[in-house]
């Protein structure tokens, strides 16, 4: 049975966690090693069950832990090349763990297949990804800056998402973050809005999508509230009912089941 848990998620750290029977593997690793492997402790599971890891980019708050899990675990890192060439030095763990792909690649690993897709953000280079067991297909996409064609398209042959509600817009407006930041925020390569995530909720939903999991909320320009009731709102006015839950920052929160 397919199994997914936001271990992580927001700007001090995001890390999901994928298990298919034996077969558990990990999306983003951006808290330390000793964080995650509390997390996965708490599930029945540790870094020494874990196959893979899968890196969305190369931004710290998704690679944190990953020098020190590299030198304890030799877990396998996948990266794209253009991540892998803003992030990994020579002589690292990391270095020698990682398996670099094109921006587009799919890997089986034990009983699940892994497909990438990519992701407009001010990054070398983001991807999202689709997970399937040949039964449950789950798509994650987060740190978006708009929602392409080819995300959209991804994301709708999916039964359950992780997707990213990150601010409210009028809060980035008014906030006290300096202007450049308020302009990388709400950027085509910056972060998706609780309005935007809304109107991609309901498309998903009309897709026959069943959970959402909305994911990477900002603490300072964002509520689990606000951004709930933002998509809920809009989910209800379409006339869907489905099931919708929020990621928090360090609590666990299951986005299968």
């Amino acid at each position: 049975m397919l199994e997914a848990y936001t271990l992580y998620s927001g700007s001090s750290g995001n890390c999901i966690f994928v298990r298919n029977g034996s077969t558990c593997i990990l999306i983003d690793a951006g808290r330390s090693q000793r964080a995650i492997q509390t997390a996965l402790s708490s599930l029945g599971a540790d870094l020494d069950s874990v196959s893979a890891i899968f890196l969305t980019h190369e931004h710290g708050d998704h690679t944190k832990g990953l020098d020190v899990i590299s030198k304890t675990y030799k877990i396998p890192v996948h990266i794209t090349y253009p991540s892998y060439a803003d992030l990994v030095k020579a002589d690292t763990p990391l270095c020698e763990c990682a398996q670099v792909h094109d921006v587009i690649y799919q890997v089986e690993c034990g009983d699940l297949t892994i497909k990438s897709f990519p992701i407009p953000h001010d990054s070398a280079q983001n991807v999202g990804y689709i997970i399937s067991n040949g039964e449950f297909t789950l798509g994650i996409a987060t740190d978006m800056g708009y929602v392409t064609t080819k995300i959209a398209e991804e994301l709708s042959k999916c039964n359950k998402v992780i997707i990213e509600s990150n601010h409210d817009i009028e809060m980035v407006k008014k906030g006290p973050y300096p202007k450049f930041l308020k302009d990388r925020i709400l950027s085509n390569h910056g972060h998706l809005s609780n309005e935007i995530c809304a109107k991609l909720c309901v498309y998903l939903a009309e897709c026959g999508i069943d959970q959402i999991t909305l994911a990477h909320l900002s603490r300072e320009n964002n509520t689990p509230d606000l951004a709930y009731t933002t998509s809920k709102n809009a989910l209800d006015q379409a006339g869907y009912n489905i099931i919708l839950r929020v990621a928090g920052p360090e609590t666990i929160v299951k986005a299968i089941g």
